[in-house]
């Protein structure tokens, strides 16, 4: 059974950093595509930040800069740090693993505001 557990999310004022954690089970993270996917109140899911199992990258152009995506393959764990957070970046942060199927974490909450 895949499951993936997002953890890190929380309140933060504009210009701080928070680092979200989404841990895989069931699955070898090192085969998989790992993303991030965010929604915010009223809007669709967006692709975040994307890393492919041969090590690409890519960032939506709203955090290009400010967000990167890593994983660690021997701890089957995928990580966004983001920086330099802005209001508009306030949403449910989503992970997700693909390969043929996709698979959904439960998603945390990301709330920045002063």
């Amino acid at each position: 059974q895949v499951q993936l557990v997002e953890s890190g999310g929380g309140l933060v004022q504009p210009g701080g950093s928070l680092r979200l954690s989404c841990a895989a089970s069931g699955i070898s993270t090192s085969m998989y595509v790992m993303a991030w996917y965010r929604q915010a109140p009223g809007k669709q899911r967006e692709l975040v930040a994307h890393s492919s199992s041969g090590g690409i990258t890519i960032y939506s152009d709203s955090v290009t800069g400010r967000f990167t995506i890593s994983r660690d393959n021997a701890k089957n764990t995928v990580y966004l740090q983001m920086d330099s957070l802005k209001p508009e970046d306030t949403a449910v942060y989503y992970c997700s693993a693909r390969k043929i199927a996709i698979y959904w974490g439960q998603g945390t909450q990301v709330t920045v505001s002063s």
